[in-house]
């Protein structure tokens, strides 16, 4: 215990001081240095500070505890991002930094109007409050409890100990987030990035050592002959995700969380330029395309190496750390967690900040700020919110269903009225912000009456999809009625940064969509899934079309 102590400080520690020499010098004094990075981040940080933002123990936990307990068809909720980042980075991102936008609702306000904007900010804050931030608290709790058995070295209970190591998390990332802004945050993501996927990669490598008695290629052959049927990413209806829903309720959702969550989207915002923006969304595509070896193939081997009936699930995660990992990488792997929590804690926070000054402030108080108290104001406010998180986490333990699917369930209620007004702002000219407004209402009585009142016996995941459509559709009938004046969209420069298109952007999209074609492909009966599965077939289909890809596109570029 004493060296997982002392490695785990170690990799944290250096990583706090390498974070602070790297931006020591910049200016915090202004809205643009401290929310944006001055508008001056890298493809790489963009990539990976977008990535590990997203990456929490909320994913290493709660995916795992699902490809535990059935198969890979939970994929869907990650690797299917890809499609939205695509999106994000050829069509979205030129807008958002044409505009000179800082935070997304800023968009509603300039297609719909203010008070709209208003409401859309009032709703991204309740989804980081009372769902993102403390559910990341929470399950970086759970995996330090188990690593380090906090109740019986300090006697505690389990709740004690949740409680505790929340509020110990909690006040280390706030310090990243209200101290450093954007900039400190994106360059700890990024250090924390190579941590957590070395650490996070160690897992099942050691498990299939260790499923193999000491062979890495005799594990390979297990996972590879018996239950099979695991990988299916295909989802059935009684599986976490029926195959239908990766083109309904789950499309959905990750579209506002990749293409409009606040969170995400402020690293790109922050790019020195288009290119630098473009090439650090598809760094994070690219990445999430292999995310199954550390998010699901970990629960697999834990249904072979822990065997059935774990309860709760959501603790065949950390158990199999425990049995597997080489004491002297605990502390390493620990550390990678960490920072991982620490990274979705202090980006949703900066974000939630950023939101309330630039969104909120103005239309609270009739006051006018200078941009140092508006500074000073963000990082109070940064305070607040993370002692509300810090209360809120350590009450998800009531929770009964697995913690990933539990927060998505709940995050019906805002990501699908967002990512609604956002494609109705996007395609139509006309339809008010009023329409909108009346839609978003609707909405939330719907979506409550359906899954808690009437309680329907619906995957979750058809009612978001359904709920979509009924959104859409009813701003445009309403629009007919409540309309505003066609709206036109602003196309100066308001960011004064260059604003080329990568030029590899093209050929990069049409390669990571096809990507996600092979790992589908790969994660199926044609694949791994099946005894007659052919995965060498797969993967060679794949290695074929992609240099056909390749040529085609650089034809086109010669040309």
């Amino acid at each position: 215990m004493f060296l997982t102590i002392v490695s785990f400080l170690v990799v944290t520690i250096a990583v706090a001081l390498i974070s602070w020499y790297k931006t020591k010098n910049d200016d915090l004094t202004t809205s643009k240095g401290y929310f944006l990075a001055g508008r001056g981040l890298s493809a790489v940080v963009i990539g990976c500070s977008m990535v590990l933002t997203s990456l929490s123990t909320e994913q290493l936990i709660g995916v795992n505890a699902n490809s535990y307990a059935g198969n890979f068809s939970i994929i869907a909720w990650t690797v299917q991002a890809v499609v939205p980042l695509c999106f994000l980075a050829l069509y979205l991102l030129p807008k958002y930094i044409r505009n000179g936008y800082t935070t997304i609702p800023e968009f509603f306000e300039n297609r719909f109007d203010r008070q709209t904007r208003l409401i859309m900010s009032a709703l991204f804050l309740v989804f980081y409050l009372f769902i993102v931030i403390p559910t990341a608290l929470y399950t970086g709790a759970i995996a330090f409890n188990s690593v380090f058995n906090l109740e019986t070295i300090f006697g505690l209970s389990y709740g004690e100990s949740i409680t505790y190591t929340v509020i110990v998390i909690g006040i280390v990332g706030a310090i990243y987030a209200i101290f450093g802004g954007l900039k400190a945050v994106a360059v700890s993501d990024t250090l924390n990035a190579f941590i957590l996927v070395i650490g996070a990669l160690l897992v099942p490598i050691f498990a299939l050592i260790y499923l193999g008695d000491g062979s890495f290629m005799e594990g390979i052959k297990v996972i590879g002959t018996t239950h099979v049927e695991k990988f299916n990413a295909i989802g059935s209806e009684t599986d976490a995700v029926p195959w239908p829903a990766m083109f309904t309720g789950i499309l959905v959702v990750n579209f506002f969380y990749w293409t409009t969550n606040q969170a995400i989207v402020q690293r790109a915002l922050g790019a020195r330029d288009l290119k630098a923006g473009q090439k650090g969304i598809l760094i994070a595509a690219l990445f999430l395309l292999l995310l199954p070896i550390i998010l699901n193939l970990p629960g697999l081997l834990s249904f072979h190496i822990l065997g059935e009936g774990l309860k709760p699930i959501d603790v065949s995660y950390p158990e199999l750390v425990n049995r597997v990992l080489p004491t002297a990488l605990q502390g390493f792997f620990v550390a990678a967690l960490f920072g991982a929590i620490l990274s979705t804690f202090n980006s949703f926070l900066n974000s939630s900040a950023t939101m309330f000054c630039k969104d909120l402030l103005p239309s609270i108080s009739r006051k006018s700020y200078s941009e140092k108290e508006v500074i000073v104001l963000a990082k109070k406010i940064s305070a607040i919110m993370a002692i509300v998180t810090m209360i809120i986490g350590p009450l998800l333990m009531f929770g009964t269903d697995g913690i990933f699917l539990l927060t998505k369930r709940f995050a019906g209620f805002v990501n699908i009225p967002i990512v609604a007004l956002f494609a109705v702002g996007l395609f139509n000219k006309t339809v008010s912000g009023l329409a909108a407004r009346i839609a978003l209402l609707l909405h939330v009585i719907l979506y409550f009456s359906i899954v808690w009142v009437f309680n329907v016996q619906v995957n979750f995941v058809y009612v978001m999809a359904s709920l979509f459509v009924f959104d859409v559709v009813l701003m445009l009938v309403l629009g007919i009625f409540l309309r505003r004046t066609p709206y036109e969209e602003d196309t100066s420069n308001h960011a004064n940064v260059d604003l080329s298109n990568w030029e590899y952007a093209n050929v990069t999209v049409a390669s990571l969509v096809l990507g996600l074609i092979s790992v589908y492909a790969l994660l199926s009966p044609l694949g791994l899934a099946s005894e007659s599965g052919s995965p060498l077939m797969v993967i060679g289909v794949y290695a074929i079309l992609q240099i056909i890809i390749l040529v085609v596109f650089g034809r086109k570029n010669k040309a």
